[in-house]
């Protein structure tokens, strides 16, 4: 997980720097087959390699710590099972994972996920916690906002159109974040979503039994044969833990399906969604 979130923070960086991996690769001293290693971690820089590198893409301090500390982890011997990511703004090497996930799966049982969301639910998600999780700062909330909506950007119109799926709990519906008005407007999202031929939204309704996600959320990121997969548990605050081992993606995986199966199908969760805005009328 680690070379996997340096991989792909380097490669970020690299992008918004504009740099070519020929032109990062001569930057060090290598050959653009270890940038292209690195990038996909299969391998990891030595902290002069990687320093050097940060300088040459103009990394800002902040970002720069948390790339040499991430480094430093990448380079330590395989650990336990489980990886709880403490470093600052872990939201952003989620993000990255997201971008570079062939298949997603989201299950939510309390609101909509952050990829479904529409930009006033967005809005009201992020006001609701400014001055709770962090000191109140509106510049604080529009980075956030535009963050997420960035990464709607990249996950939703990628050049390779992923296979995104959602299903959320009926009670999800009726949770009213921010406004009436502003829930009737998510609601008739979801369903605009619903349309797109690589994404499915599915209702999970209150009258189904034996739910094995009841109360919690669930994150899955495929890769296909790129890498491991990866599940990934949303928290509200506090450190993000992933599971990228067999032993704990396999039941993982496997609960995400079963959520699936048990879930309303497009037309009848379709059907569940026009009903609920009905009774915002």
């Amino acid at each position: 997980m680690e070379r996997r979130q340096l991989g792909l923070m380097l490669r970020r960086f690299r992008d918004r720097a504009g740099k070519t991996q020929q032109q990062a690769a001569q930057a060090i001293g290598r050959d653009t087959a270890r940038v292209s290693q690195v990038e996909t971690a299969k391998g990891s820089f030595n902290p002069e390699e990687l320093s050097t590198l940060l300088d040459f893409y103009g990394v800002d301090e902040a970002e720069r710590r948390t790339a040499l500390e991430l480094g430093a982890r990448a380079r330590k011997r395989q650990r336990g099972r489980g990886y709880t990511d403490q470093l600052p703004l872990a939201f952003e090497r989620l993000a990255d994972l997201q971008a570079d996930a062939k298949a997603i799966g989201f299950y939510e049982s309390s609101i909509v996920p952050g990829l479904a969301q529409s930009a006033d639910y967005m809005r009201a998600v992020i006001n609701a916690g400014d001055g709770v999780w962090w000191e109140p700062s509106q510049d604080e909330v529009e980075r956030r906002v535009g963050f997420r909506a960035e990464l709607q950007r990249r996950v939703l119109d990628a050049v390779e159109p992923k296979d995104i799926s959602f299903v959320v709990a009926e009670r999800v519906l009726d949770e009213v974040i921010g406004s009436v008005s502003v829930l009737r407007g998510q609601l008739l999202h979801l369903l605009q979503l619903g349309e797109r031929p690589n994404v499915t939204v599915q209702v999970l309704p209150r009258s189904v039994l034996n739910n094995p996600l009841i109360g919690c959320g669930l994150i899955t990121l495929d890769f296909g044969a790129a890498a491991p997969q990866i599940a990934f548990v949303p928290v509200s605050y506090g450190p993000s833990t992933y599971h990228d081992q067999e032993a704990d993606t396999v039941p993982m995986f496997r609960a995400y399906r079963r959520a699936r199966e048990l879930a309303l199908g497009h037309d009848a969760s379709r059907a569940l969604l026009i009903d609920k805005l009905k009774e915002l009328e």
